[in-house]
């Protein structure tokens, strides 16, 4: 009987894979039951054909439809993990795989807990000099009063550990924030305001340790939201992004090290918004991005001469740096 194997990370052991049976059987893991289960259903069979287009042995695995143990009992040898949102993109059922032995994509546990938590994220950029903008921490309505003062409005207030915008209100008058805060609340008990930047937005996708081309996002929204990713045909991008080459490289090294400073690895993304001097603020992490038709990552790695199948083959390559102990 197979008897599980914790997992080491050993970045050494990332490679290139010349021939889809060195990956063996690999399960896709797709929807769970996020907020965002529509979109890892998405990501996720785009995911699946594309690997199966390459010759990989792949199937799609829901874990709201299945025990995430029979990935160990029907003998996967890896997963690709397209799962969004809280219970797959932070950290835990990544812990699950790492209990089970069974190699997976991206980043581990520490670095997808923390990527998830957008204040937690930010704490640690900051610390390594990548600037963010300014916060407060709401509990309740005693913060308030010192987030207007602090922050003043517009403002825009986000649940720290939920992606694709979910949760997230621009306040545009002292007025607002009480609706703005119990909106967020309501799917995340840890809440935070932050100050609004009116400046252009930018996200650099980061595959095996390297920045990809940078790409800025333009949309007639209020902001970047769930709608403008994945649904709105009038949301613009443009890469090249129009950056100076070493604003441009700056950008990138700002991605690296935020993406570092979180523990991430393997592949992701950093948003930035810029302020009314160019200064970069890094917004977050994102340790799985969507990888849909109108999803970011797919259009830097086009910009850098990589199709879909092939950025989705490099993907799965990270899952060779976590080996069986």
């Amino acid at each position: 009987m197979r008897t599980s194997r914790r997992l080491k990370c050993d970045t050494g052991a990332l490679r290139r894979a010349a021939d889809a049976g060195e990956f063996g059987r690999v399960a896709v893991l797709l929807g769970g039951d996020s907020t965002e289960r529509e979109i890892s259903l998405l990501s996720g069979n785009a995911v699946l054909a594309a690997l199966k287009r390459r010759g990989v042995d792949a199937h799609a695995f829901d874990p709201r439809e299945q025990e995430l143990a029979t990935l160990f009992s029907e003998r996967f040898d890896r997963v690709w993990i397209a799962l969004h949102g809280p219970g797959g993109e932070d950290g835990t059922v990544q812990g699950a795989l790492e209990y089970l032995g069974v190699p997976y994509t991206g980043s581990g546990v520490m670095g997808s807990a923390i990527g998830m938590d957008k204040l937690r994220t930010k704490r640690l950029a900051h610390a390594v000099g990548v600037a963010t903008a300014d916060c407060v921490v709401l509990r309740g309505q005693q913060d308030f009063e010192l987030a207007l003062d602090r922050l003043g409005v517009p403002m825009i207030v986000k649940p720290a550990t939920q992606g694709s915008s979910v949760g997230m209100s621009k306040v545009e008058q002292a007025a607002d924030l009480p609706a703005a805060y119990e909106a967020a609340a309501r799917i995340d008990s840890s809440v935070f305001a932050e100050a609004w930047i009116a400046g252009r937005e930018y996200t650099v996708a980061v595959l095996q340790g390297r920045a990809l081309p940078a790409i800025r996002i333009e949309t007639p929204r209020t902001f970047y939201d769930y709608e403008a990713k994945y649904f709105r045909d009038d949301t613009r991008y443009f890469c090249p992004c129009g950056l100076s080459v070493p604003a441009e490289q700056h950008l990138a090294n700002l991605a690296v090290a935020a993406f570092d400073a979180v523990g991430a690895g393997g592949w992701g993304r950093a948003d930035f918004m810029m302020d009314t001097t160019g200064r970069p603020l890094l917004l977050e992490v994102n340790t799985i991005p969507g990888m849909t038709d109108h999803s970011l990552v797919p259009m830097a790695a086009r910009a850098d001469g990589m199709d879909f199948d092939e950025l989705v083959w490099r993907v799965l390559e990270t899952s060779f740096a976590r080996i069986r102990s």
